[in-house]
């Protein structure tokens, strides 16, 4: 068995659990994983198969379906068999004994404490699913998923690339195409062969806490970018999946579910958005894409996981043939009176896997009854079934099921990726405010003061999706960075300092005495409906600690000169605030006070070298604004003639006036 590892600390305590019970926790627990143990190798049947002294321990399919199709397989297997296909389970709550007893069909990665384990170890965790698996009595390999959104997410080690709002703001296919293929190399290095991205929401609120998700509020710009990242994606031969099918970026404010204030919720659309929004999906079918996620959120009052008219709409109009498959535990919300009603709603609908994370033992057997008593026809058991077999043959697990004749195409940690992940974060960052002779360029002999909280942390320049779910700030590591991949703003400065003979300073006494002071303030990461806002604000409710007092303290510095003479007056520095955030945070209050502006997003673990590279002159600026500028709440939503700045502009290309940012002409812009 040439890729087991020898005993590592796969997890760190997570899965202790795993041999201890055959019984999933009922909810989510906060454990941190241990070594995986062996399978017991023996066979766990479920109907009668081979003599067990005939199969080797290891790496067998059941030899009975050798040279079958889907449809033989499917037919060979008993209704129970056929259930455990359609769940997936979370990996802290599937213990590797109730993998070996009923063969599920697939398992996501969740892991709920930093830090990450490194991407070997990854590979390790597959493997032992995989041996379970082989071990059952049904002997068909379960298929590893992992939300990698912007690089491979639970790995140490990986390159953290731009958020797809930075994609949209580079707008640079080639780019978004290799993005896909470093990141699918990345992913086969850790065993992982199914992602849940691209995300093909267009964010019409920025409100909302998936907008850093979004490419654009444009959905030619939406279908452009998630193409390329796919088509990456499938050189590698692992496989995408497009979510939220379909409208979650025109959830309206106050339909969140439950108490969120607009995730989740109820997307109003038009024919017109409908539309727009078919096509991209239509544009990725067409392209090969396997599975496809449907959204929490609901479609003109229907919840997407029942809406079996537009499921079908997927099916036989956009002629989708692979697997639809739900999100994390989105069932349980639907409109049926209780988990089983929800259950054959959904199935009847026409999804075909269940992500039930910490409910996958419970759904199976739901599923099981609802067949038995005539609620979910046989016929729809088979379908569903029959996709997710040929979905596995079709990337190569049932000729390989340890992955053990893949190469990646790159090395981890590569080289490559890290060039591809800094061009793309500097092409990513848009300048909304520049002074009337162009941007300011750190020099030689110059003494630059460096202030803000998002000055010297690695988490804030990545966001959520980061290592975990929420992602995490510099301060929540115990090693004291959260993203070792990349240097943070300050360090990538200091760094350029010494190369080319400019001072950092940090000291708040020596400020006055700087040529330029550099602001930088943003976000806290956050990600779904952590990240859904009332106020948007840069000094509100997700601001970093430390905005507020760092934007008054240049607010007080720039009204120095007030009431003195002219004789006592002192020459004010220039004050360049970069804003690392996840949307087009509220800055209206505040910009005035500012010389150059720049939208720096979500821009990864080469984040700080970026921005070194676009204060340094090294790189020019190159993003346009990925959807519009808002100058206050009320804006959101109208026109592009009746915002601060509409979507595709670049102060590089023209210049604004500060003082009066809402009075910007669309004609005066550059529309994408």
């Amino acid at each position: 068995m040439n890729k087991r590892l020898k005993n590592t600390a796969i997890f760190a305590t997570m899965l202790s659990l795993m041999l201890t019970s055959c019984s999933a926790p009922k909810k989510h627990v906060e454990t941190t994983p241990s070594d995986l143990p062996r399978p017991t190798e023996t066979s766990l049947e479920t109907e009668p198969t081979e003599p067990e002294e005939t199969l080797p321990p290891y790496h067998c399919i059941n030899p009975k379906f050798e040279k079958l199709s889907a449809e033989e397989i499917c037919a060979l297997l008993t209704l129970e068999e056929k259930a455990n296909q359609m769940v997936q389970g979370a990996n802290y709550n599937m213990p590797l004994d109730e993998m070996q007893k009923n063969c599920y069909g697939s398992v996501l990665s969740h892991y709920p404490v930093w830090p990450a384990s490194p991407q070997d170890e990854w590979a390790e965790v597959v493997s032992r699913y995989q041996d379970a698996a082989l071990l059952s009595g049904t002997r068909i390999p379960m298929i590893y998923a992992n939300d990698c959104t912007h690089g491979v997410l639970e790995a140490r080690g990986s390159v953290i690339f731009p958020q797809n709002i930075n994609v949209g703001a580079a707008d640079d296919e080639t780019l978004t195409y290799e993005m896909g293929m470093l990141t699918g190399s990345d992913m086969q290095h850790c065993g992982f062969l199914w992602t849940f991205s691209p995300c093909v929401a267009s964010a019409q609120d920025p409100r909302w806490g998936r907008t850093y998700e979004s490419y654009s509020d444009d959905e030619e710009l939406v279908g452009k970018h998630s193409l390329a990242y796919t088509k990456g994606l499938l050189t590698q031969n692992v496989l995408p999946c497009p979510k939220h099918f379909i409208g979650d970026g025109y959830a309206v404010f106050g339909t969140g579910e439950g108490e969120y204030l607009i995730d989740r919720g109820d997307a109003k659309m038009t024919d017109e958005q409908i539309q727009k929004c078919l096509k991209v999906y239509k544009d990725l079918i067409d392209a090969g894409v396997p599975t496809i996620m449907l959204s929490h959120s609901s479609l003109n009052g229907v919840k997407m996981h029942e809406n079996k008219e537009f499921i079908d709409k997927l099916r036989n109009e956009l002629g989708f043939k692979g697997v639809i498959i739900s999100d994390w535990e989105s069932i349980h919300n639907c409109s049926g009176a209780d988990d089983k009603a929800n259950v054959i709603l959904c199935v009847n609908a026409g999804v075909d896997m269940l992500m039930e994370g910490d409910s996958y033992a419970e759904t199976r057997d739901l599923i099981i009854e609802a067949v038995n008593e005539g609620s979910i026809p046989m016929e729809r058991i088979d379908e569903a079934v029959i996709r997710i077999i040929q979905m596995k043959m079709d990337c190569g697990l049932f000729e390989d099921p340890f992955q053990e004749n893949r190469v990646p195409s790159y090395d981890w940690n590569s080289e490559h990726a890290h060039s591809v992940a800094r061009k793309m974060a500097a092409e990513s960052m848009v300048p909304l405010v520049l002074p009337e002779d162009g941007p300011i360029t750190l020099q030689a002999g110059m003494k630059v003061f460096v202030m803000g909280p998002a000055a010297d942390d690695t988490g804030a320049l990545c966001g959520g999706w980061t290592y975990l779910w929420q992602g995490g700030l510099d301060a929540d590591a115990d090693t004291g960075r959260w993203c070792a991949e990349g240097p943070s703003i300050l360090e990538a400065l200091k760094a350029s300092a010494s190369e080319i003979g400019f001072e950092i300073v940090t000291d708040p006494a020596e400020m006055e005495n700087c040529d330029v002071i550099l602001l930088c303030i943003g976000e806290k990461p956050y990600a779904e409906m952590h990240g859904d806002t009332e106020d948007l604000s840069i000094t509100g409710s997700l601001a970093l600690p430390g905005n507020k007092e760092a934007i008054e303290k240049i607010a007080e510095y720039k009204k120095s000169n007030e009431g003195k003479k002219k004789s006592q007056q002192v020459e004010l520095k220039p004050v360049i605030t970069l804003i690392v955030a996840g949307r087009n945070v509220l800055i209206s209050d505040y910009v005035s006070d500012w010389d150059e502006v720049v939208m720096c997003y979500l821009p990864g673990s080469e984040g700080g070298n970026a921005v070194s590279d676009i204060l340094t002159g090294k790189t020019e600026f190159f993003g346009r604004l990925p959807m519009p500028y808002y100058a206050s709440i009320e804006q959101i939503g109208a026109e592009s003639g009746e915002v601060w700045l509409p979507r595709g502009f670049s102060a590089a290309e023209k210049k604004i006036d500060p003082e009066n940012p809402e009075g910007t002409e669309p004609s005066e812009t550059t529309e994408s």
